[in-house]
């Protein structure tokens, strides 16, 4: 057995040196990607920990953490870069909250849900791969937000979108994040930058809401000694990811990106507990 294995998952005061530097730099990347595009890096940041073997009970809480660290500091960012609407994020956020809460309580099987979750970020992720912006086409230009021509968004399109992330964002466990920036910019309701900065608040009242459920639901949870040393590393990456997408990065390198943001969470619908196995069982059993 491994030194630092107790019941099949890693204490965190037995992790080597090595495996904790290691896992450090795992997150700090993590928060690059992900703060570049608006994104909080929650899924990231369970993918690494899940290599090592961490507890589920102790992976959520951090991550969570990690999660509204990043995410506070791309909010302020984007904000401070007039990368923002602040009618939009009301809009979604009011409507995606109560289902969200109604999502974390229904019990719909999760090889129902995952597979279809997957292939729609898939399909998300192809259209933005797909789709540049047109003034770069003409001018060979990433940079202008005015190549990306904006629509208003009507309430009833944010209701009805809105209670729909939402009720994704309680099944699955997420911030929302993965389902709204893509619909915002194939929607054209938002700029890139934009979508960015709406997403990182979105993520952020969303995971500050589960941290709270988690701590009203199970108390004070423990939480891994490394957290402070991953905290720093995740608010490094996250100043160097927001400063790459609020400043330098061109239009389609940041839709690109978020495309391949989008293929690591559908990757994780996909083949997480081997979701398509248990989707044919569960279709068995019905019939």
């Amino acid at each position: 057995m491994h030194p630092g294995r107790i019941s099949g998952h890693y204490s965190m005061t037995l992790l080597s040196e090595g495996e904790t530097a290691v896992l450090t730099v795992l997150l700090f990347a993590a928060a690059v990607l992900y703060s570049s595009v608006g994104h909080a890096g929650a899924s990231g940041y369970l993918a690494a920990m899940s290599l090592f073997g961490l507890a589920p009970e102790t992976m959520k809480p951090a991550a969570l953490v990690l999660n509204i660290a990043v995410a506070t500091l791309g909010t302020w960012r984007f904000v401070q870069a007039g990368c923002f609407q602040l009618r939009t994020w009301f809009l979604f956020t009011l409507f995606s909250l109560p289902c969200a809460a109604l999502g974390g309580y229904l019990s719909l099987p999760a090889a129902v849900y995952k597979p279809i979750v997957g292939l729609v970020l898939l399909f998300a992720a192809l259209r933005l791969w797909l789709e540049p912006t047109r003034r770069e086409q003409e001018r060979g230009t990433g940079t202008a937000e005015s190549a990306e021509p904006v629509r208003p968004l009507p309430w009833v399109a944010a209701a009805c979108w809105g209670s729909g992330i939402g009720l994704l964002s309680g099944l699955t466990g997420t911030g929302g994040g993965i389902f709204l920036s893509p619909l915002l910019l194939l929607q054209r309701w938002a700029t890139t930058r934009q979508s960015a900065g709406i997403a990182a608040a979105f993520i952020l009242v969303n995971s500050l809401a589960g941290l709270g459920g988690l701590i009203s639901s199970r108390g004070l949870v423990a939480v891994p000694s490394a957290l402070g040393l991953w905290l720093v590393a995740v608010v490094g990456g996250g100043w160097l990811g927001t400063h790459l997408g609020t400043r330098y990065a061109r239009i389609s390198t940041l839709r690109k990106l978020l495309g391949v943001v989008l293929v690591i969470a559908a990757g994780k619908m996909l083949l997480a507990d081997n979701a398509w196995m248990r989707l044919l069982v569960w279709v068995s059993k019905e019939e």
